[in-house]
């Protein structure tokens, strides 16, 4: 189900009892009909571009590190093998290109979750608001991306031999 339908199933008045998953999709059914179960779809596709811009400019920044290595490795003539350098590069790009995307693709966060509130007026607070929490949310994800990101380079390169 979308945001969108689980914010109708939690609205509810004092005193009364939580629906069940059964309940809320009889009143989404009841109140939007089939259409009502899709609702905020695109909203959620566009939240997609914050993954799809973390990932073109983190490959990019590990392919220019990469290049950079063997133009090192070829004056010296060793042999092309990652050290932990490399895995610290990695999680500087990953939290670098975590960053930029976050950072452009915020907005859409804040406006999806004031879309979803039901009462809550989205335009409330100009642009400066949209942009409101983007440090906490930064500390929360910068260090996961980065972990993330370094551990799965690890285990590729562990895979790879």
């Amino acid at each position: 189900m979308t945001m969108a339908v689980l914010g109708i199933c939690r609205t509810r008045n004092r005193g009364e009892r939580s629906m069940s998953a059964f309940e809320c999709m009889r009143r989404v059914y009841r109140t939007d009909g089939l259409r009502g179960f899709y609702r905020g779809m695109s909203a959620s596709y566009a939240g997609i571009s914050e993954t799809v811009i973390h990932f073109v400019i983190y490959e990019n920044i590990k392919r220019r590190l990469m290049e950079a290595k063997a133009t090192q490795n070829m004056d010296e003539e060793e042999e092309t093998s990652k050290d932990a350098s490399d895995f610290i590069g990695m999680m500087l790009a990953a939290a670098t290109s975590k960053t930029c995307a976050t950072t452009l693709a915020y907005p859409h966060e804040v406006i999806r979750t004031r879309l979803r509130e039901e009462g809550t007026n989205a335009q409330r607070g100009g642009y400066r608001a949209l942009y409101r929490g983007l440090t906490t949310h930064l500390v929360r994800q910068i260090p996961n991306t980065a972990i993330v990101i370094s551990t799965y380079e690890l285990v590729v390169y562990l895979l790879n031999g």
